[in-house]
């Protein structure tokens, strides 16, 4: 237990509270964890449900932390920073803001060389998100093990050899779960125009869902494999998969996926074009 270890964020908004909720108390105590926002009600929030420390601005405090974790909207990071600035010595810099690249932070920070970039996703205000992380090549093996540590406290961590795959973990898993909320709307619409009540269509659609991930999560054999074994040849899945296939929804799909994608590098050009 790393419980000496000093953890500031900025930004008190969802993301930072599921990672404070996950670090404690095993990762590290609350007496340890300083929350900077402009919001005084998020730091209330905070304080009365972790017993952290907050303050409403970045000031001399964050001097004595070991990680700062940014985790603010990215059109915000560049004042940030600023404010940063004066008070970045030996810290390891841990974002979570999207789109901004760590070249650039290092830039507007004089060249700092420990930044580690992290992609979460919604899932980790339960504990089961996944998380794509790239380290700069001045972070140390030590640092890296902090920010999965970290990360991990609300799910899985996955490390990535170059920052532009970054861009791709945030169109599959970053946006991901806003496509599967998408497909369970539908399948919601369809349940109920069949008959259903709202309330049972919502179930079977959620449930099913889950089910069908928890066993692919669990099968050894790929997703294709088990999707065959439920379409039988003139049955009612093949009905439904063959009406998908001739809308091209897999192909809408991986579409939709590579402009988001594509989208995420130009948010990076745009803000990281920033001084």
């Amino acid at each position: 237990m790393q419980n000496k270890l000093k953890i500031a964020f900025i930004g008190g908004g969802n993301m930072a509270s599921a990672l404070i909720g996950g670090l404690l108390p095993d990762f590290t105590e609350p007496e340890y964890i300083h929350v900077i926002d402009v919001n005084q009600t998020s730091l209330n929030r905070l304080e009365t449900e972790f017993g952290v420390t907050t303050a409403l601005s970045i000031d001399e405090r964050l001097q004595a932390m070991d990680v700062i974790v940014l985790a603010v909207k990215p059109q915000q990071l560049r004042d940030v920073i600023g404010a940063l600035a004066p008070f970045i010595q030996h810290q390891l810099l841990l974002t979570i803001a999207a789109g901004i690249r760590t070249t650039d932070i290092s830039r507007w920070l004089n060249s700092y060389p420990t930044i580690v970039r992290a992609m979460p996703n919604t899932p980790a205000l339960i504990g089961k998100g996944i998380t794509g992380l790239y380290a700069m090549p001045g972070v140390s093996e030590q640092q890296k093990k902090v920010a999965d540590d970290i990360l991990r406290s609300v799910g899985l961590t996955s490390w990535l050899d170059e920052e532009h795959l970054i861009d791709a973990v945030t169109a599959v898993s970053g946006s991901g779960p806003a496509y599967v909320f998408y497909f369970i709307e539908a399948m919601q619409e369809a349940a109920v125009a069949l008959g259903l009540s709202a309330e049972q269509g919502t179930q079977f659609a959620i449930e099913t869902f889950e089910g069908a991930a928890q066993l692919a999560m669990h099968s050894n054999e790929p997703v294709a494999v088990l999707r065959e074994r439920v379409t039988s040849k003139g049955g009612t899945t093949y009905a439904a998969l063959t009406s998908m296939e001739n809308s091209e929804v897999k192909q809408a799909i991986i579409r939709a996926i590579q402009a988001a994608a594509a989208r995420g590098a130009e948010l990076g050009d745009e803000f990281g074009q920033q001084e």
